[in-house]
Formats: C-alpha cells, structure tokens, sequence
C-alpha cells in the first residue's frame, strides 16, 4: 500500500477529522510529505478541509447517494 492509500483509508476510519501532524504522526511519514498528497486528494475533490483556528482539519468526502 503507498502514502496516498494509507492517507486515504486513514481519512476515511477518522470522520472528525485530522491535521496535517496528526496524519504525519499516525501513519510515520514525513509532515513535509502529507500536504503534498492531501493536495492531490483536494483537487481530485476527495478531500473536503476546515479550518480550525491556525490549524486545518481534513476529512473524507463522504460519496453523496
């Protein structure tokens, strides 16, 4: 399984969503790495991201019925 599969399914188990670090932390792999991929998920419109404070949460967009 590559980084963007286990961000995807990590996503997808966590639905209050995640930060950057805290993916980063889960999964083992560099914070630098992580909004490379979550910007990939974004603009293939997987992904939705709220902004909480300084921080921003990712969540999994659920797919709509």
């Amino acid at each position: 399984m590559n980084k963007k599969e286990l961000v995807v399914k990590l996503l997808k188990k966590n639905t209050d969503g995640l930060t950057i670090i805290e993916i980063a932390k889960e999964l083992k792999i560099s914070r630098n790495t992580v909004p490379v991929i979550l910007a990939e998920l974004k603009g293939a419109n997987l992904i939705r991201i709220r902004p909480v404070g300084k921080a921003k949460l990712h969540y999994w967009k659920r797919k709509k019925l």
